[in-house]
């Protein structure tokens, strides 16, 4: 991810506030002021994982509470950032969406895997940007994926993305950027109408803010702010928690951060929360069925074909069970 410029964090409240909403609302709640280091579980056994590289954690690796899941498609030319769930895409199947980019700037995807067997079902191609994240609304019919610049967001009708998966086409936005707070990764809660997004802070803790989505695609924005651990590129929200992926560098080991939602938890120093590392260069998290999903970007040929290869290089979705980590928080 990249890390959001001062000047452009400026004009997209500037942005925000044109639009009707209070700017206060933004920067108050949750802030993003220097705080103490949560310590998260960095024990290792010393043995060998189900994964390339070394453990990065008890936690992670005990009891297999990760387990290799599908290969990530695409990683020839393409480097994995978001995730999300589409169930019923084509009125039967379900599938666990990617989105990617390739490194020359040129174009980007999202891919489509089928959620029950892993395989490659399709891919759509779409105008070039980061895309940290995506999120997918059944009811609304939209998916949202992050735009060329933090702070903006794309809107893709479900009908026309399904056509161009099954054919590998090419999709085009529907309407213009729409403005957000932050857009470095996205999420959606289950059935309802909230996206939540957020922002990628690299040496300090950013913040978090969730949108009504209407109907047609418009978002609205929901007041409240919520504090993020440094380096989020990923995000999960249950009726119970929050989950965070975290991660910044090939060589730096990630984390995994589980929020008990209620009262404090706006805030990291006051939440009552469980953190542990992962392995390298974690990015979008996703829930299907009873297991969240976590993409790595070091599987891609760009990271683990160079001579600065990651320390873990991980080229399918790890998965580990969605009660197994909301039992974590405290």
């Amino acid at each position: 991810m990249t890390s959001t410029r001062s000047g452009f964090r400026r004009k997209t409240l500037t942005l925000l506030s044109i639009a009707s909403v209070t700017p206060t609302l933004l920067v108050g709640g949750a802030g993003t002021a220097t705080a103490a280091p949560i310590r998260c579980d960095k024990s290792t056994s010393g043995k060998r994982p189900f994964y390339h590289g070394p453990s990065a954690s008890l936690t992670y690796d005990s009891n297999r509470l990760f387990k290799s899941s599908f290969r990530i498609p695409g990683l020839a030319s393409y480097i994995p950032q978001g995730t999300a769930t589409w169930s019923n895409w084509d009125g039967e199947d379900d599938l666990i969406l990617i989105t990617s980019y390739d490194k020359p700037g040129r174009k980007a995807i999202i891919s489509g895997v089928d959620a029950k067997t892993g395989q490659h079902v399709g891919y759509a191609e779409i105008a070039y940007s980061h895309v940290g994240g995506i999120a997918v609304f059944e009811k609304q019919g939209w998916a949202f994926v992050s735009g060329t610049r933090n702070g903006t967001i794309r809107k893709y009708s479900l009908t026309k993305l399904k056509d161009a998966i099954k054919t590998f086409g090419t999709l085009a936005q529907d309407g213009k950027d729409q403005i957000v707070y932050a857009s470095s990764f996205l999420t959606s809660h289950g059935p309802s109408d909230t996206l939540w997004a957020g922002s990628f802070e690299p040496g300090k803790r950013g913040n978090m803010h969730s949108y009504n989505v209407r109907n047609d695609g418009d978002l609205g924005y929901r007041p409240g702010s919520w504090q993020v651990p440094k380096k989020t590129q990923g995000l999960v929200v249950t009726k119970d928690v929050f989950i965070y992926s975290t991660s910044h560098g090939r060589n730096n080991r990630s984390n995994i951060y589980v929020v008990r939602r209620g009262k404090g938890s706006s805030r990291l120093d006051t939440a009552r929360l469980d953190c542990f590392r992962a392995p390298s260069m974690a990015e979008g998290l996703t829930v299907y069925g009873k297991d969240v999903y976590v993409a790595y970007e070091s599987g891609a040929r760009y990271y683990s074909a160079a001579k600065d290869k990651p320390i873990n290089i991980i080229e399918d979705l790890h998965k580990a069970r969605l009660s197994s980590l909301e039992k974590l928080a405290p």
